[in-house]
């Protein structure tokens, strides 16, 4: 049986832009009937089975057919249909509805938007890439329907469908445009959501250069240690551009050559890029009701080196992992790449040291060291900030190269900031790594050899 259609509401514009020009009951009243209409093509015996982007077109003329069928009943109603603009836009929210991320969908859509925080439906924070923050429309009716939204897209994002209820508070996914979404319930007072988008889908050095994180020499400096296959860490606080940093650096990687990602949740993309054609991604699965099947991200990192990997690529070190991945990099897989969170280049050595206490393998800080001056070549960390106009800049504010261990890794910082500069780090101390990377082609000495800082 069909799912009644309401009347729609006024769609004038509101005061916040376009979510005051949608009636969302009838959202979702279109929605039911187009997923009842999408069942029962699904269930006819004679029917093909779609592929993804068939079933999404097939939907789409399926909106269009419902959109009719309600205009002709408000026409015989006696009320006016839909204007022409407001019939587009509800068939753009039906569609978000059935395949995106509902009401988030124009926000995600929109290129100035950096970060959504949802506390409770109707507490909607967007924070914009010059800075500015501010609350907008709800985007739900109630907490209960933005569980709801959550629980959907959990089912059916990622490798494996992922539970969001009272046993399983807590969830992290990669929604389909790439951006990282984080939610909890049952530990807070309402329901809350934060996503980090993904801005630069495919970021490159060049793209880093002209937005300001680095310069033309750090950008050649870094280009030239991937091809020299040197194992890179990038560190920075929250949300300062280590995963896009990541990105820019992995494009530097040859195409003939065979990745493997290991993450907890699928963000990198990296095996959907035409720039890495042999590129497998592995995520983390978490146990099932009863506590089963889980594997984690050191079973992951072991089951990679098994795979004939070129290189390993560590979306993100948050814990125990750490030991089997400097053991690997160690190990023959020169060229790596992971990301950490940390408040500075040199910090980076005790972070990882922390967490290698914490690991099964329980190893003494001075081991660490030892093991971490023999896998890691360089940190690379990154400052997020507001620059003297007041707009957030991302911008890398060190590199540091490991030249050795002496009971503790022992560094020397290559590019640092010079002292009351807004710009990315600069030449400073000459790399111990030079003829390494003057084999791959790098020509980067004048920068040093000229006194920049």
């Amino acid at each position: 049986m069909s799912t009644p259609v309401p009347a729609p509401r006024d769609p004038g514009a509101g005061p916040r832009g376009p979510l005051r020009r949608i009636d969302h009951d009838l959202v979702r009243a279109l929605r039911s009937r187009v997923a009842d209409l999408l069942s029962d093509r699904r269930r006819a015996e004679d029917a093909r089975p779609l592929d993804p982007e068939d079933e999404r077109a097939y939907a789409r003329s399926l909106v269009v057919q419902v959109l009719e069928d309600h205009a002709r009943a408000e026409v015989a109603a006696g009320r006016p249909p839909l204007s022409a603009v407001a019939e587009e836009l509800h068939a753009a929210a039906v569609v978000a509805a059935l395949f995106g991320v509902g009401r988030l969908q124009p926000l995600l859509e929109d290129p100035d938007v950096e970060n959504v925080d949802v506390n409770g439906c109707d507490r909607v924070f967007v924070g914009y890439a010059d800075g500015r923050e501010e609350l907008l429309d709800p985007v739900a009716d109630t907490d209960d329907d933005l569980v709801e939204l959550v629980q959907v897209l959990a089912a059916n994002v990622g490798l494996s469908s992922r539970a969001f209820d009272a046993a399983n508070p807590q969830l992290d996914l990669r929604l389909p445009d790439g951006s990282r979404l984080s939610a909890v319930m049952g530990v807070c007072r309402r329901p809350a959501l934060s996503i980090r988008r993904a801005r630069l889908t495919e970021p490159t050095l060049a793209d880093l250069e002209r937005n300001g994180t680095l310069d033309a020499d750090l950008a050649d400096f870094l280009a030239a240690a991937v091809r020299a296959r040197k194992n890179i860490m990038i560190a920075g606080s929250t949300n300062s551009g280590k995963t896009t940093l990541l990105r820019a650096l992995a494009a530097e990687i040859p195409p003939a050559e065979r990745l493997i990602t290991v993450e907890r949740a699928l963000e990198l993309g990296l095996d959907a890029s035409a720039a890495h054609p042999n590129c497998l991604a592995l995520e983390e699965r978490l146990p099932n009701a009863e506590g089963r099947g889980a594997v984690t991200l050191a079973d992951l990192v072991r089951r990679s080196l098994r795979m004939n990997p070129s290189r390993v690529i560590v979306g993100e070190v948050l814990g125990d992992e750490i030991v089997t991945m400097l053991n690997a990099m160690s190990q023959g897989n020169d060229g790596s790449l992971s990301t950490i969170h940390a408040n500075s280049s040199a910090a980076v050595f005790d972070r990882v040291a922390t967490y290698a206490l914490q690991a099964a393998e329980r190893l003494p800080v001075e081991a660490t060291h030892h093991l971490l001056a023999g896998a890691l070549d360089l940190v690379v960390f990154l400052r997020r900030g507001p620059g003297a106009d007041g707009t957030l800049r991302r911008r890398v504010a060190s590199v540091r190269e490991i030249t050795g261990v002496d009971g503790r890794v022992l560094s020397s910082e290559i590019f640092a900031t010079p002292p009351r500069s807004e710009g990315p780090a600069r030449p400073a101390t000459p790399p111990a790594c030079g003829e390494d990377l003057e084999a791959v082609g790098w020509t980067g000495w004048d920068a040093w050899l000229a006194g920049t800082r």
